[in-house]
C-alpha cells in the first residue's frame, strides 16, 4: 500500500512539474522557435519546419540562450491546464489513500482468549466458528469464519491475513476447534 501512495504521489508531482515548469518552459522555447522558423520562412531561407535551416538558425539559439538543441514542442495553454488539473486531482486521491492506509493501519484482527476480534469490532467466540471458508486464501489471503451468531442465524467474520498478519494462527485454532468437535459428535 505504502508503494503504491508513492507511485500515485510520484506521478502527480511529474504532472504538477509539467504542468507549472516544464510545459510552460517549454511553451517559451517554443514561441521562440515558431519565431525563428517565421522569420525564415518570410525570408524564404525555409519552406517548413522540416528544413535543415530552420534546424541550424535553432541549434545556433539555442547554444546562444542555453537551451537543449532538441526542438521544443508547443505546449498549448489548454495541455498545460490539464497537466496542473490531473496533477493536484492525483494529488488529493493519493492525500485521500493516505489517509486510508493510516485508517487501516490502525485496524487489527486479534484473539483475547476465546475471542476474536474482528477489525470492525465484532467479538466471536472461537467455539462459535462452525466453517472457514479459504476460498479465497491461496490467491488473496483472505478466509471467512462462518460463526452461530444465536437464535440458530449465521455471521461471517473475515479474516485477512494481507492486511492484517497473524490471522493465520486465528484461522488454525478455529479449524483445529472444529475438528475437534466433529470428532467428538462422531
Amino acid at each position: 500500500m505504502v508503494f503504491m501512495l508513492f507511485l500515485i504521489s510520484a506521478i502527480a508531482i511529474w504532472f504538477l512539474s509539467d504542468g507549472y515548469y516544464f510545459w510552460p518552459a517549454e511553451e517559451k522555447r517554443y514561441q521562440e522557435y515558431s519565431a525563428i522558423l517565421d522569420s525564415l520562412i518570410d525570408k524564404g531561407e525555409a519552406t517548413d519546419e522540416g528544413g535543415i535551416a530552420v534546424r541550424l538558425a535553432w541549434e545556433r539559439h539555442a547554444i546562444e540562450s542555453g537551451y537543449s538543441r532538441k526542438v521544443p514542442s508547443e505546449r498549448s495553454d489548454k495541455a498545460i491546464q490539464e497537466q496542473r488539473v490531473i496533477g493536484w486531482v492525483m494529488i488529493t486521491g493519493s492525500l485521500i489513500f493516505a489517509i486510508w492506509i493510516a485508517w487501516n493501519h490502525k485496524l487489527t484482527i486479534r484473539a483475547e482468549g476465546e475471542v476474536v476480534i474482528g477489525a470492525s469490532g465484532q467479538r466471536v467466540e472461537l467455539d462459535s466458528i462452525t466453517a472457514v471458508d479459504r476460498k479465497k486464501w491461496k490467491n488473496k489471503g483472505i478466509a471467512y469464519a462462518i460463526y452461530e451468531t444465536g437464535g440458530g442465524k449465521q455471521g461471517r467474520l473475515t479474516l485477512d491475513d494481507h492486511k492484517f498478519a497473524g490471522t493465520e494462527a486465528i484461522i488454525l485454532e478455529a479449524e483445529k476447534r472444529i475438528k475437534a468437535r466433529s470428532s467428538q459428535a462422531v
